[in-house]
């Protein structure tokens, strides 16, 4: 018989015998059933991103900016106090007096001088300086000058008042600026001493003799 002829027929019973196998399988139990296909896994859920971590660190750790420490003001520098205006001279000096002895409201005169072109000032020839102690037996001490002459411009409608031995009187009496001028040219280098107030244009606008005995 020929080959290719026989090969459908073999085939046929080869199915047939495979059927009736599988047949009595199934009905022994001897068998497992094919396994149900595998239903498809549910695609993940895509993740959420987590809410970061509160920082456990304390303010000031490493990493973590602390608050900036409040800066104190440096206090203003205390003023020293000022040295009180008018601080009067010391009462009296037993040597040359320095500059913290002298009186600057008081001078010794010596000369006048008057200027020409009637400025209506005369120049008053003078040297500061302050009182002496003098003995104990004695009613004051001299005028003691220190430094050079200076000169101080004397308005001639200036208050000027005098005493002995200008005016005979231990009282202040007022005089005119003239009769000052001609007991000073008559007497230069009596060197006697007079308190004196300054106003606004420097000049002497009051000289009072401070009397001596």
């Amino acid at each position: 018989m020929n080959a290719d002829r026989l090969r459908p027929a073999v085939l046929a019973l080869a199915a047939v015998a495979l059927t009736a196998v599988l047949t009595g399988c199934r009905d022994n139990g001897s068998a497992a059933a094919p396994a149900a296909p595998a239903a498809p896994a549910a695609p993940a859920a895509p993740s959420t991103p987590s809410a970061p971590a509160a920082s456990s660190a304390a303010p000031g750790a490493a990493g973590v900016p602390s608050a900036v420490p409040a800066v104190k003001k440096p206090s203003a520098p205390k003023a020293s106090a000022p040295k009180p205006a008018g601080e009067p001279a010391p009462a009296c000096v037993d040597s040359t007096p320095g500059p913290d002895d002298v009186d600057p409201d008081e001078f010794a005169l010596y000369r006048i001088e008057e200027p020409d072109g009637g400025t209506g000032k005369v120049n008053l020839v003078v040297q500061h300086g302050a009182w002496g102690c003098g003995s104990p037996d004695s009613d004051g001490g001299p005028f003691v000058v220190t430094g050079e002459e200076s000169r101080w411009a004397l308005d001639q409608a200036a208050y000027v008042t005098a005493t002995n031995p200008i005016v005979s009187s231990t009282e202040n009496q007022r005089i005119g600026v003239q009769e000052l001028i001609d007991w000073v040219n008559a007497h230069p280098g009596s060197g006697l001493v007079f308190r004196y107030e300054t106003g606004d244009d420097g000049a002497i606008h009051r000289l009072e003799e401070v009397f001596a005995p």
